[in-house]
């Protein structure tokens, strides 16, 4: 009854497209950039292949965007959006992200579980929160680096080149981002 689109998959291909078409690029074009093969990525744009993590991150880096910033564009805008827990993998550590917040709003929340791939270094052109549900993370931001454990949370301004990796196995960080299509402003009155 109140868990609106709960049992909807997300479906990226339209905002693949969109995207894709917003910076002229062709399929291949967009296929040597990621690595993915052209018809893999025809299917993608008309919803007949969903992309695994790994491929939507290729493909978001082809497109010079965030795998976030594709799922914010893949559902429409709702007030009221529940998220429930997958419970079969409850207890279940192996990595993957899991997007807290569905469509095209202002913030972006996304959980990882596990590791990830720690050599890939971020840059959000707007602010982002870091907060560690379990686990312990190391994060590199600005030359320094920066151990957080269970319960403690980290502040980047936008444009802070980062990037982390858990350093224990059960480990879950939760993100939480202004989206990229927000433009920010400091408060230059503080």
């Amino acid at each position: 009854m109140g868990d609106h689109k709960e049992q909807q998959p997300v479906r990226v291909g339209a905002a693949v497209r969109r995207r894709r078409r917003a910076l002229e690029l062709t399929l291949a074009v967009v296929a040597e950039r990621s690595g993915l093969s052209v018809p893999f990525l025809s299917q993608v744009e008309n919803d007949r292949a969903r992309p695994s993590r790994t491929s939507l991150e290729k493909l978001a880096d082809a497109l010079r965007t965030t795998a976030v910033e594709l799922l914010a564009a893949a559902d429409p805008a709702a007030s009221v959006d529940l998220v429930r827990a997958d419970p079969a993998t409850e207890g279940d550590f192996a990595p993957r992200t899991r997007s807290l917040v569905r469509g095209h709003h202002q913030l972006h929340a996304s959980e990882f579980t596990g590791d990830h791939d720690a050599g890939r270094e971020f840059q959000h052109r707007n602010d982002e929160l870091m907060y560690v549900a379990d686990g312990a993370v190391e994060i590199e931001a600005e030359g320094r680096a920066y151990r957080l454990g269970r319960g403690d949370t980290l502040y980047l301004t936008g444009g802070v080149r980062h990037r982390w990796r858990a350093t224990v196995p059960d480990t879950r960080v939760v993100v939480v981002a202004v989206a990229e299509h927000i433009e920010a402003v400091q408060d230059r009155s503080r």
